[in-house]
């Protein structure tokens, strides 16, 4: 018997040594991995790239073979158990962030967001297939001959490109900052803002993600040559002052975002756009917030489908939040602390789909309606097909419904599983852009 417990545990003991040894060398596979994109990242530079300094983002620096050993040991030594600790106790419910904040390295494999999305805009790529761009220069001098290392410069290339910030900037832009398709703009880790200037048009284009950008203050501008790709530039008139002007544009994700007081809305969306995701923004101090829509007779907006997820519509709002016209509109799990006229309204019958939101009405007994149907009379609306379910409607907050009700109705306006409002508060307790630095979880 003696022996037979011997000769167990001896087996056991070589099946657990197999165990940590399949173990370690996966770890190794995957920190070869990282290595593997840092250093794509660390030497993403050609002719039409930001050229990197000798110190740039030393953190992410792997040089020294003796340092390469000890990070691999040090792998090896944080065992599957333990990052699947980290994982579960930074699940917050909301399925964008949970996809990447609770990987400790997400820095060094940026481009995993862009299969984090959700949503109408989830096949939003980005820049996903690209190379990095590095923003060192947060100057914008000369919007028709824009300097490498710029904003601009970035995001008006052919090719795809995931553009990240070298350090914290205010950008001023003197126009309109005109996109090309397949951008990221990716923010985290740094402090950036877009402001006191025009702000960002995304025209004509598809497969933009905007993520973790702080836009506010954002000017009127025009009347100007302006740069929109390497081969062409041209004279753009007026421009409204919206933080972010989608525009004849498909499959755009905008996401963690702080955006408050633009001339104009804060995000609109317009002239036939769809596959669209706002989530996880945060908006304040503003009066029209979000247009969906360009007009009740540009019919080619029935086509647009819109999510509106997570975000937090905070102090200082008064109404938009959005006005809709035409499309199909899904708001789900949002949080509304404040409005002064209402929150969401529309006209030309578009469908709303509104699930599992907090609404809290202001104080003012006036204003406690959450739905607004913009100059149409109650024989047209009631046809429309608007819904409230499993809103959490607060200090006399009340949703008015409208249309037939069926669930069929709503196929178009829905694209994604409703969460409780009751973990409303834990889901958009982050919204808006993240206070994030290189090589710390959010």
């Amino acid at each position: 018997m003696a022996v037979s417990l011997r000769c167990f545990c001896t087996w056991t003991l070589l099946v657990l040594v197999m165990f940590l040894s399949v173990n370690a060398a996966e770890e190794k596979d995957e920190l070869k991995l990282r290595l593997k994109e840092t250093q794509e990242l660390l030497n993403s530079k050609n002719s039409s790239m930001a050229e990197w300094s000798d110190d740039a983002w030393n953190e992410h620096t792997v040089e020294d073979s003796e340092e390469v050993a000890a990070m691999v040991d040090e792998s090896i030594r944080n065992s599957t158990e333990r990052r699947k600790l980290g994982f579960f106790s930074c699940v917050t419910g909301n399925p964008i962030d949970d996809c990447w904040r609770c990987d400790p390295h997400w820095q060094l494999h940026r481009k995993r967001l862009a299969n984090c999305g959700i949503g109408f805009g989830r096949n939003a790529v980005g820049g996903r297939d690209g190379k990095y761009y590095v923003v060192s220069n947060p100057g914008d001098d000369d919007p028709v001959n824009p300097r490498p290392g710029t904003l601009r410069h970035a995001v008006i290339q052919d090719q795809p490109l995931w553009i990240v910030f070298k350090r914290d900037m205010v950008i001023t832009l003197k126009q309109e900052l005109i996109m090309n398709s397949f951008k990221t703009i990716d923010a985290r880790g740094t402090n950036v803002h877009i402001a006191n200037g025009a702000c960002i048009t995304i025209q004509f284009v598809s497969n933009v993600i905007i993520h973790g950008l702080h836009i506010h203050d954002c000017k009127s501008t025009g009347n100007a040559m302006v740069r929109s790709s390497p081969s062409h530039y041209g004279w753009r008139t007026m421009a409204d002052g919206d933080g972010i002007s989608i525009f004849g544009a498909s499959h755009i994700w905008i996401d963690h975002n702080s955006l408050s007081n633009c001339a104009d809305g804060l995000i609109d969306a317009i002239m036939g756009s769809t596959a669209i995701t706002i989530s996880n923004n945060y908006f304040t101090h503003h009066n029209e917030v979000m247009l969906l829509g360009h007009s009740d007779s540009y019919k080619r907006d029935k086509q647009m489908q819109v999510t509106i997820a997570y975000n937090h519509f905070g102090e200082g709002l008064i109404q938009r939040m959005p006005r809709c016209r035409h499309g199909y509109f899904h708001v789900v799990n949002n949080d509304y602390t404040h409005w002064e006229m209402y929150a969401i309204g529309g006209s030309a019958n578009p469908t709303i789909n509104s699930q599992g939101n907090r609404y809290l009405a202001p104080a003012n007994a006036f204003a406690k309606e959450v739905t607004k149907r913009v100059d149409t009379e109650t024989g047209v609306w009631r046809h429309w097909n608007w819904r409230s379910e499993g809103d959490l409607l607060l200090n006399g907050a009340f949703f008015i419904p409208s249309g037939a009700g069926a669930a069929a109705s709503y196929a178009r306006a829905s694209s994604l599983g409703a969460k409780s409002s009751s973990m409303i508060g834990v889901i958009t307790s982050n919204a808006g852009a993240l206070v994030c630095r290189r090589g710390r979880r959010c």
